[in-house]
């Protein structure tokens, strides 16, 4: 993926991110007057949710922002990896916003004498917010798949959306049984969906600051296909990290038979090792350097 055709996909995501403010803010406002109408827990915490699908859109659309700004001669991969720490801060968020609900929720339980909701207004609200969150995740959808600061806030969405569902279902349950701890049962799902994809999130953003192989790159495949080019002997030192989601950097040794550079053959070689790369794994960036046998033998003798 070049330079041009990765800014033009932030350019999209920036436009596609600006109009999921503008539908999650509208939907966000109409949650929490309802759940001061209704004294929804349930409904609450869906808009504690929504409100940090808010603040989670907006974190991505600065990081989209400063991520497309050009490389310099100290930043020379760019601003790029801005997108991951937005993933991060929003997996954290997430974390933060379902604790927070769980907790609520357990208190109502265990205390429901003071406990009165309304269900109409519940009901009416939750179905607003839920298709809030259906044009949201449409708009998203687009992004969501060649970016990790993209995929946080789909991410993020759709689990306000399956939140906006579990308010949907209490209601119906308070409405027709009278049964508010209902409320509070639908509060504590909302939290309980929330956990796993925070931690997917998180663990993919973490993956990359690391500096780790990408999960779907098996660095042992790459060896490989590495030295079934014609003219290589071996290869070592062969690193896989990522810039942000979708931008894979690649770097190894390859010792080479003498005659790649006795007969001229080095740029056919290395032509051949990044059409491998490319026809096989999803890499961005690959950097090799080539070594005449004896002298791979001679690095090995230093290093030891």
């Amino acid at each position: 993926m070049g330079h041009d055709h990765a800014h033009g996909h932030m350019a999209a995501d920036g436009r596609r991110l600006r109009l999921a403010i503008g539908v999650i803010a509208l939907g966000l406002v109409a949650q929490l007057v309802g759940a001061a109408l209704s004294g929804s827990l349930a409904l609450l915490a869906d808009s504690g949710h929504m409100a940090s699908d808010l603040a989670g859109l907006v974190i991505a659309l600065l990081a989209t922002i400063v991520a497309a700004r050009p490389a310099s001669g100290r930043q020379t991969y760019g601003y790029r990896r801005a997108e991951v720490f937005a993933a991060l801060i929003n997996g954290l968020v997430l974390v933060a916003v379902s604790l927070s609900v769980a907790v609520a929720a357990v208190s109502r339980l265990l205390d429901p004498s003071h406990l009165e909701v309304l269900g109409l207004p519940m009901l009416v609200v939750g179905l607003v917010g839920g298709a809030t969150n259906v044009v949201a995740l449409l708009v998203l959808r687009g992004g969501a798949s060649h970016s990790i600061n993209m995929r946080g806030a789909y991410l993020e969405v759709l689990g306000d959306l399956l939140g906006s569902a579990a308010v949907v279902v209490a209601s119906i349950v308070v409405l027709t049984t009278g049964f508010a701890q209902a409320d509070s049962v639908g509060s504590l799902i909302i939290a309980a969906m929330i956990v796993p994809r925070a931690w997917s999130l998180l663990r993919e953003a973490v993956r990359v600051l690391f500096g780790s192989a990408p999960g779907d790159i098996d660095l042992a495949a790459v060896r490989a296909h590495i030295t079934d080019t014609a003219g290589v002997v071996s290869a070592h030192d062969v690193h896989a990290w990522q810039i942000t989601s979708g931008a894979t950097v690649f770097s190894a040794h390859v010792v080479v038979e003498r005659d790649v550079f006795c007969d001229m053959r080095v740029d056919e070689t290395l032509d051949a090792l990044d059409r491998c790369l490319a026809s096989h794994f999803e890499v961005e960036h690959a950097t090799f350097q080539l070594e005449p046998a004896d002298h791979a033998e001679h690095e090995r003798a230093t290093h030891d």
